[in-house]
């Protein structure tokens, strides 16, 4: 995979919306912390524009995302929030300028769309926290963001849990938020998971459809010549009146249980504060054992 080039001091991050809506408020912690970094800003026409719950209509977020692509005075596009909405601008982009002069794309959670493309296109992309979180994330996730862009080396060690199970996986660093995914299953932006490590978190479901959308990803291969799997928060997940009957590490290990490849549950990312930097696209070195160590 292809890597964007790091950020210098004074260079430009674009920040924009490609889904929900966002107001110039809420992206106030992102625009000091990166004024802190000797960063520039560069805010899109998406920020504090309105269209229902989205950040303008379908065409003004294709429009903004395809003008920071091209604009070789923004160094990186930082998505500003999640929600919904990429997967209604993805086919309409064109990345072709992107390809020869490429700039990291930062997001997570419905930006999954975008991380699937750069999949597609051979480029590394970068899951992290979002201008929405910043005034919440932990100093080690900020600081994480910070070394990546800056292309400073990024190595994670954490503690193991009980039900992890132990390995060691080397591959590329795939994946993102779980539905989007699912949502993505049978399209152009199926993600190819043979030999690489999966990372999947999520937000806001019931147990019952983590298992159905985890029993579609292994239906369409997904799992069978994976090389590890990375579990990040599963927050706030919701039971029916009639249990499910097993939590989500529980359904995980459910449907992945005939395979033998190590698995990290409670892994610092997603939809948790503590919204640690992911390299998409890059090889990396899963160690499952008394501790869990990711090495990029």
């Amino acid at each position: 995979m292809n890597q964007p080039k790091p950020l210098h001091k004074g260079a430009t991050v674009g920040i924009l919306s490609t889904a929900r809506k966002i107001s110039i408020t809420e992206v106030q912690a992102a625009i000091a912390l990166l004024h802190s970094w000797d960063l520039k800003v560069v805010l899109g026409t998406t920020i504090d524009l309105e269209e229902h719950q989205f950040a303008g209509d379908d065409m003004t977020r294709t429009l903004n995302f395809q003008q920071f692509l091209d604009d070789d005075h923004i160094d990186a596009i930082w998505c500003a929030r999640g929600g919904y909405g990429t997967i209604r601008m993805i086919d309409q982009l064109d990345f072709s300028r992107f390809i020869k002069k490429p700039k990291w794309i930062i997001g997570y959670s419905d930006i999954t769309v975008l991380h699937a493309k750069g999949q597609q296109l051979g480029f590394e992309t970068l899951h992290a926290t979002m201008p929405i979180n910043v005034a919440k994330n932990t100093p080690e996730a900020l600081e994480s963001l910070r070394r990546v862009v800056f292309g400073e080396s990024l190595n994670y060690t954490i503690p193991s849990v009980s039900h992890n199970k132990k390995g060691i996986a080397k591959g590329e660093l795939i994946g993102g938020n779980l539905s989007m995914l699912y949502s993505m299953t049978g399209s152009d932006l199926s993600i190819d998971t043979k030999g690489k490590i999966l990372f999947l978190e999520d937000l806001d479901e019931y147990l019952y459809h983590i298992d159905r959308m985890m029993m579609n990803l292994k239906r369409n291969g997904y799992f069978d010549d994976l090389a590890g799997l990375i579990i990040g928060g599963m927050t706030d997940m919701h039971d029916n009146t009639v249990p499910f009957g097993k939590n989500a590490h529980e359904i995980i290990l459910d449907v992945t249980s005939e395979y033998d490849f190590p698995i990290c549950f409670n892994f610092p990312a997603g939809h948790v504060d503590d919204n640690r930097a992911l390299i998409f696209g890059k090889e990396a070195t899963l160690h499952v054992d008394e501790n869990v160590e990711l090495n990029f």
